[in-house]
């Protein structure tokens, strides 16, 4: 006889709330791509007359890609600077025992902690202090900067995770640590590093709390949408959100399939010397 599982209410009404949060958050974000096809603008329900005139006036409009150039540029330099300064930083907390490490570790994660605007603001502040003119510099710096702790993490992550055998037999074989580090640590962390990056820069290319406090003369995409928006909403703003959401989209997939691909690797190098052991058995 075969047993029938029920649904409880309580796990009927746990799926309808779930069903509600995640309504709340996306159908927003499924509006917008849609009226981004809606010849009328963003007025009126349901849609109609759905055309690609919006898109086409989106290619003619000079000044949203070279705000999304100049964004671009920040989010690759940025990657670049948290990926170097979150590199060493993920090796000082994994191999090196230090005085006042605990604090470091706490002081290295602040950013993922402090909102955008007390960041933005201590940056604006110190960049001033310093005398720096504000430009896509600053902004590249304050990214940069803000974005050190998810490259830390990530990488730590990666190095917490990594085999230290061939570490040590490149190490017993001759190699310095030099070499060691180029040749077998690094390659290792291959997916740590490409993952970290991906996520750095989908985060740079959205970031606008940062960014507002650190802008010169030349804007970035997000800052460009705001000040379009002060003025309202046209379908030619859904287009471009749409262009960039589809793309961060794109990216955090290439991130979460590197992630579990990565995952899957440790597993199975992890499970490998047992299987040696039990065919020798």
């Amino acid at each position: 006889m075969r047993s029938r599982s029920v649904a409880s209410p309580g796990s009927r009404w746990l799926s309808a709330y779930a069903a509600l949060v995640y309504a709340f958050l996306y159908l927003p974000i499924v509006v917008l791509a849609v009226y981004s096809f809606n010849a009328g603008g963003v007025g009126g329900f349901p849609p109609r007359n759905l055309t690609l005139s919006w898109y086409r006036l989106l290619f003619q409009d000079d000044a949203i890609w070279s705000t999304l150039l100049n964004s671009f540029i920040v989010a690759l330099v940025a990657v670049a600077i948290s990926i170097i300064l979150g590199l060493m930083a993920a090796l000082a907390l994994d191999r090196v025992n230090f005085p006042g490490k605990a604090l470091f570790r706490r002081i290295v994660l602040l950013p993922l902690i402090l909102p955008g605007i007390i960041t933005g603001l201590s940056l604006l502040m110190l960049f001033v202090a310093a005398g720096m003119k504000l430009s896509l510099v600053t902004i590249t710096l304050g990214h940069g900067t803000a974005l050190i702790s998810v490259a830390t993490t990530e990488i730590f992550a990666g190095l917490q995770k990594l085999d230290r055998a061939q570490e040590e037999a490149s190490l017993d074989l001759g190699a310095n640590q030099l070499t060691t580090f180029w040749r077998i640590t690094l390659p290792n962390l291959r997916v740590s590093l490409i993952a970290a990056a991906l996520l750095i820069f989908t985060l740079s290319l959205d970031e606008i709390a940062v960014s507002f406090f650190l802008i010169g003369r030349n804007n970035t995409l997000p800052l460009e949408i705001w000040s379009r928006l002060r003025r309202g909403i046209t379908p030619e703003i859904n287009a471009i959100s749409t262009v960039i959401l589809l793309f961060s989209i794109i990216l955090i997939l290439v991130w979460y399939r590197l992630r579990t691909h990565g995952e899957n690797i440790d597993e199975n190098a992890a499970a490998l010397p047992t299987a040696i052991q039990g065919d020798r058995a």
